[in-house]
This record gives structure tokens, sequence and C-alpha cells, in this order.
């Protein structure tokens, strides 16, 4: 599939998406696009799929007739994201054309012994896998 990412997407997540052709908007001179004009691109472009931070999207432009499958992650913090890549990656993977998909990464719980709370010492130690 041709993956495109715009500006809010993270990045990082791109070198896991292996077999796949993905593309920054900025590297194709679209950085300044809107949203509409910017999937109206990338649908003539031929892109498969738009991967977006931007979860409003789905307020804010008309998405039916979209040939594109849109990805849209939520503004979601990397270090949420590195925890969730498998599930985004296989949301990205099931995508079909027009879809909307909404992956939602949580962050995973953290439980702490009643002396860190005490003495507000929080240790990674004390999460439980």
């Amino acid at each position: 599939m041709r993956i495109l990412f715009d500006k809010s997407a993270p990045y990082g997540l791109a070198r896991y998406l292996q077999g796949h052709a993905v593309t920054r908007a900025e590297d194709r001179g679209w950085g300044r696009l809107e949203n509409g004009i910017l999937l109206s691109a990338a649908e003539e472009a031929g892109f498969d799929v738009f991967f977006t931070a931007d979860k409003n999207l789905r307020y804010q432009q008309k998405l039916s007739g979209r040939k594109i499958a849109i990805v849209a992650l939520g503004n979601s913090p990397w270090d949420l994201v590195r925890l969730h890549i498998s599930d985004i990656v296989a949301a990205i993977n099931a995508v079909t054309p027009g879809a909307l998909v909404i992956p939602q990464p949580q962050p995973k719980p953290r439980y702490f012994t009643a002396d860190s709370i005490a003495s507000n010492s929080f240790p990674a130690s004390a999460q439980r896998p």
C-alpha cells in the first residue's frame, strides 16, 4: 500500500510499516495543504491510506465517497504510540478503501506500593508487566 503521513502523524511509525511505501506530505510539497485539498491530492496521486493524528478530521471533512482509507490516530505522544505499535500497524494493514479507522492507544496502568506513594517516589519497577 501507498501511505501518506500528514505533518501531525508520528513518522517514527513508518519504519514498522514494512512492505508499504510511506511518504510524508511535506516530501511531496503538500505540507501546507488543508485537509480536504490534501485528501484529494493524495487520492489523485494514488495513495491508498492517509495517516494523521487529527481524529477531528471526520467532523471537518466530508469523507463519504472517498476512495482513500484514513487512519486517524489522535494526538498520541510517541511514548504511548510505541506501546501500541503492533495494534496501530494492524489497523493500517486492515483498512479498506474509503474506511475511517481511529485506533485508541491507551496508557498501560501503573501500580505503586504504599511506600512509594508516601515518599513521592514512583519507580518504574512499581509497574506490573
